[in-house]
């Protein structure tokens, strides 16, 4: 009973925060370049403590490398947020760009059927993306994080919703 009732609280926050994140883009752009360089910040202390795992000198080394990357991009998203907001979503639009292609590709790789035109469609709304964000590339670095972070927070929300009332309906069966 406990974690159907936090699964719909929860999800009711997402779902606010989510529709804050949209109203408040540049906000939400803010907030999601400091919760990627936290992530990284901790990601990059979990990597040091994998680097003392390892035994081999050559993994070692790989772990550390990977480590002191991470905590360098961690610090830096959040030591400039403004300028990391930036940096992510020029990653962001390539990151679309390069997915759009492939799965473009991947398209005409596929026998003829319904599975094909999904593919292809979703390859062409990636691509199609990453160019509007590359072309309007000042706009385009203060909102977009943000209204994706806030359209993902409501799908969470969404989601944790569904997963608490589809566990009332089990249970009550």
């Amino acid at each position: 009973m406990k974690n159907k009732t936090l699964l719909i609280i929860l999800g009711i926050l997402a779902i606010i925060a989510g529709f804050f994140a949209i109203l408040n883009p540049l906000a939400g752009s803010i907030a999601a370049t400091l919760i990627a360089g936290w992530s990284f910040l901790i990601l990059g202390i979990v990597q040091i403590i994998a680097v003392f795992q390892e035994t081999s000198w050559g993994a070692r080394i790989w772990a550390l490398l990977l480590a002191v990357l991470a905590i360098f991009a961690g610090v830096s998203l959040l030591a400039h947020p403004l300028a990391g907001m930036i940096s992510l979503t020029y990653l962001l639009a390539i990151l679309f760009i390069v997915s759009g292609v492939f799965k473009i590709v991947a398209s005409f790789g596929l026998d003829a059927g319904n599975w094909k035109w999904l593919v292809l469609v979703s390859g062409l709304l990636s691509l199609g993306l990453g160019i509007l964000i590359m072309m309007n590339f000042a706009e385009a670095a203060l909102t977009t994080l943000g209204l994706l972070l806030g359209l993902q927070l409501i799908s969470d929300g969404a989601s944790m919703l569904g997963l608490a009332l589809a566990a009332r309906k089990i249970e009550k069966a």
